[in-house]
């Protein structure tokens, strides 16, 4: 039976999947349930103990289920056949598992490799995407030990791609980079989801790069019970229990100011004021640190062009959280 179709976007249902591991009372995941539609982002994200890993493995059956199911557009995993569900799905850990004696366009054609591609369609396969994801063509020949670490994980998300799966699977894949090449690569990955809107499924422990990352947040508490599955502006506007509310954190305004950019919200028209100024780009977050920090109590908002478009005020900022979502 072969695996799910190639490029097109894929729908994934979590259906009451379990893991319960031999001699264990607790199961590591219980009756999860949940929907990621077609091309979305669904970030796993909750604490030790909280099931994350696990019931992203259980997609590619590199954990089995216990009981329940999960289906990618309509067909259960469990009645795929292993090694063909694996092909059907790109895999990118937070280490990378690069092959260290063989190159960066070898690693990258391994899947297409093993799918019986021809020399010519895996060449340009790896051109491709190498430049989609910034590696230099010189890098082609290069191997893993001579790469830095952002250089790795970009070789490993264009051989997570490489054959053009329909899911994604992505395992803490930013968490060993400094901050600076994890915000990089994060902004660079929406990029790129942007153009080839893969399913992905992403599993971190950091809430503010799941705020980032995530069309929809799973957050799970331990035993892999799901405690909400919701958009990150509700997650952080309307946190269903005291679990969710702490785990968010107690400045989940703020991290809803950062999902919203100047562009997104109405202005008060320019007044000609000369307090600290932003581009329509800068989130809100952005923009009432720099008013706070100017000592201001507005900022002007300039266009693509650098001439003024409007103004923002902190009671602005004040009443835009206030309002309901």
């Amino acid at each position: 039976m072969a695996g799910p179709s190639r490029s097109a976007a894929a729908e994934i249902v979590f259906d009451r999947a379990t893991k319960i591991y031999p001699g264990r009372a607790v199961p590591a995941v219980s009756d999860l349930s949940l929907t990621v539609p077609a091309g979305e982002i669904c970030v796993l994200v909750g604490p030790s103990g909280g099931g994350k890993t696990t019931a992203m493995k259980m997609v590619n059956r590199l954990i089995e289920i216990t009981r329940g199911d999960i289906t990618i557009n309509g067909r259960s995993v469990r009645g795929l056949e292993v090694t063909e569900l694996r092909r059907g799905i790109g895999y990118v850990i937070q280490n990378v598992g690069l092959f260290p004696h063989m190159t960066v366009a070898d690693n990258i054609a391994t899947v297409p490799r093993l799918q019986g591609w021809d020399r010519g369609r895996i060449a340009g396969r790896v051109g491709e995407l190498m430049e989609l994801v910034g590696l230099d063509a010189g890098d082609r020949k290069r191997y893993p030990a001579e790469l830095s670490g952002g250089q790795r994980q970009r070789v490993g998300l264009a051989r997570a791609m490489a054959a053009d799966p329909p899911v994604m699977l992505m395992d803490e894949p930013f968490g060993a980079l400094d901050p600076i090449t994890r915000d990089r690569l994060q902004g660079e990955f929406l990029r790129l989801h942007r153009e080839i809107r893969k399913t992905v499924i992403f599993v971190t422990h950091d809430i503010d790069e799941a705020v980032k990352m995530g069309d929809h947040i799973a957050v799970l508490r331990e035993g892999g019970v799901l405690a909400q599955y919701d958009t990150p502006e509700r997650l952080l506007a309307a946190p269903a229990d005291d679990f969710v509310a702490r785990f968010v954190g107690a400045d989940r305004g703020l991290k809803r100011l950062a999902l919203r950019r100047l562009s997104d919200v109405e202005l008060d028209p320019p007044n000609g004021s000369l307090g600290p100024s932003a581009d329509i780009h800068t989130t809100l977050r952005d923009a009432l640190s720099l008013m706070l920090t100017e000592g201001s109590r507005s900022l002007v908002v300039t266009g693509e062009d650098g001439e003024p478009v409007g103004e923002l005020s902190i009671d602005r900022v004040s009443a835009l959280l206030a309002e309901p979502v």
